[in-house]
């Protein structure tokens, strides 16, 4: 990336001098940029984020902000906003003397102070509760005044660490589409970590996926979603059913795939030799009912072990494949059937539907 803001080159990190939390990281995120790092507890992007921020220091390699290493730049001192997933009030400040803060600490007039603190309560839109307490504040109220305090002193960069862990369902993909509209007003650098999926598909231009110090794949959230470069990201990166199989043919990008339920023709990544072992991919979304006669390159008898009614669509939970656990999304708008418990019948899907990975070392 030419224009890279952040760049992360060779980053090690241990503490134990053993155990490598982070392994070798390089890693570019460009002026304006939304970056998710998104992996399971202990997968390191915690790690890089605390790094990244000055609370942690890199056993091996360089750390730059704007072209100019920060190793050695204590936090306060690197212009960087952040946002925790406790929010880190002072209980004793109003919410505008929450958000004043970084400001009074770097010495502005108690006039440009205010002036800016209330501009960034507008741009979350909490002006009318400058005078409470946090304790006042609902618990998406006081993440957006944490928001706005990393705001006020435009920094060049803001880091979010979990921020919306602690929030309930709905509040939490309200605030994901909040931040991510202020996000592209503002056109601010942010890096922002997460476990949740969904809230990096939903916020990110790009989503780098951590798992054991390494990123797997750094890609849109599309590409992840319809292109996982490897199984972990196929089982990690949204709902997802595994079939284990062997490769046995080749034909251009495709290949054949036997399973415990007979050939799987699927999309071929990685390991192209006969008798390779393989994880075939399949959405549970890309999952057809076959109606009688209807033609799919891959179709498989399967039986309805439970059936759940989600509004928009049914979640069916099949025995097929070596399975009882295959899961099909069938979209009400588009199904008029019913389907019971024991009920048999037919499924398929396209080539393009199934990935044939290579299946992870046992």
């Amino acid at each position: 990336m030419n224009d890279a803001f952040v760049t992360f080159e060779k980053v090690r990190k241990t503490y134990d001098g053993r155990t490598l939390v982070v392994s070798d990281l390089d890693l570019e995120i460009a002026k304006g940029e939304f970056l998710t790092m998104l992996g399971p507890s202990g997968s390191g992007k915690t790690t890089c984020l605390m790094m990244l921020a000055g609370f942690e220091h890199p056993t091996a390699g360089r750390i730059t902000l704007a072209g100019r290493p920060i190793d050695g730049v204590p936090p306060h001192k690197r212009d960087i906003g952040v946002v925790f997933q406790n929010y880190a009030l002072f209980p004793h400040m109003t919410v505008l003397e929450n958000v004043a803060f970084p400001l009074d600490v770097r010495k502005l007039s108690a006039a440009e102070t205010e002036q800016r603190a209330r501009a960034a309560l507008g741009m979350v839109h909490l002006q009318h509760l400058a005078d409470r307490k946090p304790g006042q504040l609902s618990g998406g109220q006081q993440q957006r005044v944490a928001l706005a305090r990393a705001l006020v002193f435009e920094p060049v960069l803001i880091l979010m660490d979990e921020p919306l862990g602690a929030l309930d369902k709905q509040l939490r993909e309200a605030m994901q589409y909040e931040i991510k509209h202020l996000h592209e007003r503002l056109g601010v650098t942010i890096v922002y970590v997460t476990h949740d999926q969904g809230e990096a598909l939903t916020m990110s231009n790009r989503v780098a996926v951590f798992n054991e110090g390494r990123i797997q794949q750094l890609s849109t959230p599309k590409e992840l979603y319809e292109h996982p470069q490897n199984a972990f990201v196929a089982s990690f990166i949204g709902e997802n059913n595994a079939v284990h199989g062997t490769l046995k043919s080749v034909a251009g990008n495709a290949g054949e795939v036997e399973t415990p339920a007979g050939l799987l023709r699927c999309d071929l990544l990685g390991d192209r030799s006969p008798g390779a072992r393989k994880l075939v991919s399949i959405r549970p979304e890309r999952v057809h009912i076959a109606a009688a006669g209807a033609t799919y390159p891959n179709v498989m008898p399967a039986r309805v072990e439970e059936v759940i009614y989600h509004g928009d669509h049914l979640r069916l939970r099949l025995a097929t494949m070596g399975s009882s656990d295959f899961i099909a999304k069938v979209p009400n708008a588009e199904s008029s059937r019913e389907f019971v418990a024991g009920q048999e019948l037919r499924i398929g899907f396209n080539i393009s539907d199934c990935l044939a990975l290579d299946a992870p070392a046992r």
